[in-house]
């Protein structure tokens, strides 16, 4: 029965996953057909590092909270729970992830509170990196959304340890969860915020790869699609009505790349970005799913030094 629920819900995730493809269908064909091999290889390995540092950045914080898992089970949890953010609502990717990490012994409120710590860390990391490199590389092409780094004091409080196992602790006693039995610490809050920053970067990289195509390059580029690209996906976070951001982040991408790329190429970069993530969303669940039936249980392995 777990089985099939599994295998229905890669059936609907890939399935919206599809339509998101097919809906622009031939303006994806027109902005790839502008990519080089060696672009669309290198924007796609950038892609699948970027995606490895999400999923560091949740497995520190279940760590922290006291369920450190090894590498490749941790992986096809994350990765493959993922898929989930390509069907409508948000709660899709947490409830697959409460339910794969059960089977490894990970208690559903542990790993509910571990998705939703992920959310803050990833917005509060992206508005600073995007701050930083789109003022240091063209200032003022962010002014159009000044208003969303306001948030980045709100979240900085909001980081402090303390101040989130009291709202942990506070929506648990609300739905009558027992209490975690481990508080987040701050030296697990900067691990999760040193693997969000280290994803960031890769995605810029991404970015870059495939604005180069297009014609702008440069060292001042790279900071500059760091920047575009970190703001954007913020902003697509921040919409939880749409799988996965779809259509905010494109948009919000187009606009603040105006100042280097006319309309027509910024939609092309963006729709291209958008399809290289999905593919790689797919190779990194694909990979993980097929890594961790080698790997053996942790929690029933009577040898534990054997998990990797």
């Amino acid at each position: 029965m777990k089985r099939l629920v599994r295998v229905a819900f890669l059936l609907v995730a890939l399935g919206f996953g599809a339509w998101v493809v097919a809906r622009q269908w031939e303006e994806i064909l027109a902005g790839f057909a502008r990519l080089s091999w060696r672009a669309l290889a290198l924007s796609l390995v950038a892609v699948v590092a970027a995606l490895g540092g999400g999923m560091m950045t949740w497995r520190a914080l279940l760590a922290d909270l006291g369920s450190p898992l090894p590498f490749r089970p941790a992986a096809r949890v994350f990765f493959v729970g993922q898929l989930g953010k390509y069907i409508p609502g948000s709660l899709w990717p947490v409830l697959a992830q409460m339910e794969m990490g059960r089977e490894l012994g990970v208690p559903r409120s542990r790993s509910a509170a571990a998705f939703f710590l992920t959310l803050p860390v990833q917005l509060g990391s992206g508005l600073v990196i995007s701050g930083v490199t789109l003022l240091a590389a063209l200032p003022g092409s962010a002014a159009r959304y000044a208003w969303a780094f306001l948030l980045i004091p709100v979240l900085a409080v909001a980081f402090e340890p303390k101040v989130i196992n009291a709202v942990l602790g506070f929506g648990l006693r609300k739905l009558r969860r027992e209490p975690l039995e481990r508080p987040l610490t701050r030296g697990g809050v900067l691990t999760a915020l040193g693997w969000a920053l280290l994803g960031w970067t890769a995605y810029g990289l991404h970015l870059a790869a495939i604005i180069h195509e297009f014609g702008p390059s440069g060292a001042s580029m790279v900071l500059f699609s760091i920047g575009v690209f970190a703001l954007s996906w913020c902003l697509g976070i921040m919409t939880f009505v749409v799988p996965a951001g779809a259509g905010v982040r494109e948009a919000a991408m187009v606009a603040v790349l105006a100042p280097v790329l006319d309309r027509g190429s910024a939609i092309a970069v963006a729709l291209c970005s958008r399809i290289v993530i999905i593919i790689g969303d797919l190779v990194c669940a694909g990979a993980a799913g097929l890594s961790a039936r080698r790997a053996v249980d942790p929690q029933r392995d009577p040898d534990p030094g054997k998990a990797v």
